[in-house]
């Protein structure tokens, strides 16, 4: 964080605001990265931007900044998120990478995150697995979401990781 000098006292520079008195041009990687995730999971229960808002008190606009990476989430907010969107706080901050425009010497340590594979073509982004996903979820009995599960997994190659 940016800091000034006032009468001897170090102050906090607004986010956004450079030394200079000028505006900051772009978000956060992990700003972006966060409102990514909001976006993936909201969609993913077919739920509209209004909606969550009216879930979390405030207007769709304010959800799209949020998405977009515009506004940065605070502590409370992602809370809410959390729970409003049936999720781990941790679920917005997963596939967080180096990749993701968080250097080495960016704002984490280094060396406390396992490796993660990450999908490099966007592959949960895509309208056909959010459409798979969303008719996965309505199925209600969950015996039956278990076989379609298996199924579904049986037709795929065979995984030697687990």
């Amino acid at each position: 964080m940016l800091t000034t000098e006032t009468r001897g006292e170090q102050q906090r520079m607004p986010r956004g605001e450079l030394a200079n008195g000028e505006k900051e041009s772009r978000p956060s990687p992990i700003d972006v990265h966060v409102g990514s995730r909001i976006r993936l999971r909201r969609t993913l229960l077919g739920m509209s931007q209004e909606r969550l808002g009216e879930a979390l008190g405030l207007t769709f606009q304010q959800v799209q900044k949020y998405e977009r990476g515009v506004n940065r989430v605070g502590a409370s907010r992602l809370f809410d998120l959390a729970r409003v969107l049936d999720v781990p706080i941790s679920f917005f901050f997963d596939d967080l990478s180096e990749g993701n425009g968080v250097g080495a010497a960016g704002r984490r340590a280094v060396g406390f995150e396992q490796s993660q594979d990450v999908f490099s073509d966007d592959t949960l982004n895509r309208r056909e697995a959010l459409e798979l996903v969303r008719a996965y979820y309505r199925i209600s009995d969950p015996a039956i979401r278990k076989k379609v599960f298996d199924l579904i997994k049986s037709m795929g190659p065979a995984n030697t990781d687990s």
